[in-house]
């Protein structure tokens, strides 16, 4: 059985946090949220997969 990794797993439960808020700003109808939910989805969504290609190779 492998070990979970935790800061991997918080990464992926941000990302998406993040993309379930930009469903929020859409229904509250505000742009400037939208565009920084994506921002920083996407953002920290890189960050995670530059952390695992690191890690494996």
């Amino acid at each position: 059985m492998k070990k979970i990794d935790i800061s991997m797993l918080l990464l992926a439960f941000l990302v998406v946090l993040l993309f379930i808020l930009v469903g929020l700003a859409i229904a509250f109808r505000n742009v400037w949220a939208i565009i920084l939910c994506i921002i920083l989805a996407f953002s920290v969504f890189g960050f995670a997969m530059s952390r695992k290609k690191k890690r494996k190779g």
